[in-house]
């Protein structure tokens, strides 16, 4: 009978032997790598939209605080000089142009200059102006007669037009960030809607002045809440507004002493 020869020291059985260990993974397989490609998507997209809109309410913001600076600003020209200033010369010039016979020659670029003011809104557009020839070429007085008022106009809970504001000296427009108006090098901004109807009316009643579809031109305004539903009445919107009344104007005037 064959003798069980002794095990040698330090060896192992190879019973004991350990098998060969599978082959680790070092990286991720492009179905991972797929998966966390698409969750980074997701969550960035979460946070850009809300980002682009804070932005944009920002320059809203902005620019209505701007034009609540330049109706000041308006109001203390008239207060220094008894009239409202004329438009800009020109894009480039600030200054405000000679006398203005007509409500075309008074409507044009804001005149940033005589004022003080920036030239442009949050978005690099010109602010636009309208001025009564009445109360821009010669000082004014509380029995001036307004012949050329402007006119502000919104939208009824039904859609219809109504009149927002009457009887107005000046009116001063922003177009917004999208469609219309001029950055300040004198590029001018397409209009990429065919439903903005009432943004329409204000770029033909601040550009080119036309009687349609008002009469007289440079007279009547619109002015209504930004809306993105290009369905909604009037269609999409987002131009901003301010205005000069005459009681505002005259109760400025008797305050500071130069009326009556």
């Amino acid at each position: 009978m064959a003798l069980l020869t002794p095990c040698t020291a330090g060896a192992t059985p190879d019973v004991f032997r350990r098998q060969p260990r599978q082959a680790r993974h070092d990286g991720f397989t492009l179905v991972e790598l797929a998966v966390v490609v698409a969750v980074i998507a997701l969550l960035l997209g979460s946070l850009l939209v809300p980002l682009t809109t804070q932005v944009e309410q920002r320059n809203v913001a902005h620019t209505d605080v701007q034009l609540e600076e330049i109706r000041e600003a308006l109001l203390g020209f008239a207060m220094v000089n008894g009239r409202l200033p004329r438009p800009a010369n020109s894009i480039t010039d600030g200054s405000e142009r000679a006398l203005c016979a007509t409500a075309q020659d008074c409507t044009g670029y804001l005149p940033w200059v005589a004022l003080g003011v920036r030239k442009t809104d949050a978005w690099g557009k010109m602010f636009r102006y309208s001025v009564s020839p009445d109360f821009a070429n010669a000082i004014f007085n509380l029995s001036t007669t307004l012949a050329n008022a402007k006119t502000v106009q919104t939208r009824d809970s039904g859609g219809a037009l109504v009149s927002l504001a009457t009887n107005l000296p000046a009116v001063v427009l922003s177009y917004g960030a999208n469609n219309f108006g001029t950055s300040d090098d004198g590029t001018a901004i397409a209009n990429s809607s065919a439903t903005n109807i009432d943004e329409q009316n204000n770029d033909s009643q601040f550009n080119t002045c036309t009687t349609s579809p008002v009469t007289p031109p440079c007279s009547t305004f619109i002015g209504r809440q930004v809306a993105t539903n290009t369905s909604a009445a009037g269609g999409d919107f987002d131009d901003r507004l301010v205005w000069v009344s005459a009681n505002l104007l005259f109760n400025r005037m008797v305050t500071a002493g130069k009326l009556p």
